[in-house]
């Protein structure tokens, strides 16, 4: 009798393991096999925004190095929250992939109702690109320096606003951060989106802002917006000249605008990696270089496991922001 359930026993276990190599046998052909259709590269904003232009720089390397289509698709909805969540959803086979911006780690800070995990159900393949959000405060302000500014605001204090481009912001929560740093008190003003903000710095009805380059710089070019500081720990090689945060005594208060390349949680570690090596290779190209500058963006590239702890460092750090203020999306 022994003997027989041993039999019985020894079989069982053979068959969970032969099902097992059997399962681990398909997925190694899918992933050598990669790809097979159309991949989808979902944009989660409108286009004309940093994700998506970068998203259509880095196409056209990924059809060539692929061999198949990459399709861009804008699904603008619910601050990114709906196109996220389609990928996070999506077959994870690789061919369903997501352009997400830093938003990606502020969005479950601020919001505690999201229809998807931001770290569990998402494959990191590589960060794209990144660049500082610069401080800027509207020209006649009399402050030439970041401390210069934290000394009027210390002198007047609840009287200088400041905008973002709307409440819960990444601006928002780093503003929030760097008022609790340097002890000052100044007031939001949340805008629609990045242009009216700035604009509002610009005409004066705002005085200060942390926002991106690309809205700011051409303000800044023409005299409307000083910018005192970047957000970046050490000096951007985009804005050398520009001091940083961190220079001025504020090292725990980092501004970073990146864009990623996520895929679906599962997909095979074959596929990601193939995915993370075209990413660097394209990122290597003095052409991509070129039109990355142009965004004010320096390139990124490095492995999935670095990129998956930034996405969990700004998560928790944000979360903290985004209690101790009492910040909640709307």
């Amino acid at each position: 009798m022994d003997f027989c359930r041993r039999r019985v026993w020894c079989a069982t276990i053979l068959g969970v393991l032969g099902a097992a190599l059997s399962a681990a046998s398909v997925v190694n052909a899918n992933a050598q096999a990669y790809p097979t259709k159309p991949i989808r590269l979902i944009v989660p904003f409108a286009p004309g925004g940093l994700n998506d232009t970068t998203a259509r720089l880095l196409q056209p390397h990924l059809e060539k190095a692929l061999g198949q289509p990459v399709i861009v698709d804008n699904r603008p909805a619910a601050s990114g929250i709906v196109g996220t969540d389609a990928v996070a959803k999506a077959p994870p086979d690789g061919h369903t992939l997501l352009m997400v911006a830093s938003s990606h780690t502020v969005v479950p800070a601020t919001n505690a109702k999201l229809p998807y995990d931001a770290e569990r159900d998402f494959a990191p393949v590589a960060m794209v690109g990144k660049n500082p959000l610069l401080f800027v405060i509207n020209a006649k302000v009399a402050a030439k320096t970041l401390p210069e500014f934290v000394a009027l605001a210390k002198a007047n204090p609840g009287k200088l606003n400041y905008a973002t481009p709307g409440a819960a912001s990444q601006s928002h929560l780093v503003t929030e951060l760097f008022d609790q740093k340097a002890g000052i008190t100044i007031q939001h003003v949340p805008y629609r989106g990045g242009a009216p903000a700035i604009m509002s710095v610009v005409q004066g009805e705002t005085q200060f802002a942390v926002i991106s380059p690309l809205a700011s710089l051409p303000h800044i070019q023409s005299g409307g917006l000083r910018a005192i500081a970047a957000g970046s720990l050490a000096r951007d090689p985009q804005f050398p000249d520009l001091p940083t945060v961190a220079e001025a005594g504020y090292p725990d208060v980092e501004a970073i605008q990146w864009v990623g390349l996520l895929t679906t949680a599962g997909t095979p570690k074959e596929i990601v990696e193939r995915l993370n090596a075209e990413v660097n290779r394209a990122l290597r190209d003095p052409d991509m270089v070129a039109k990355l500058a142009l965004q004010g963006v320096s390139p990124a590239g490095g492995t999935p496991a670095e990129f998956q702890k930034v996405i969990a460092g700004e998560i928790r750090r944000w979360t903290e922001v985004a209690r101790s203020a009492n910040i909640k999306a709307e």
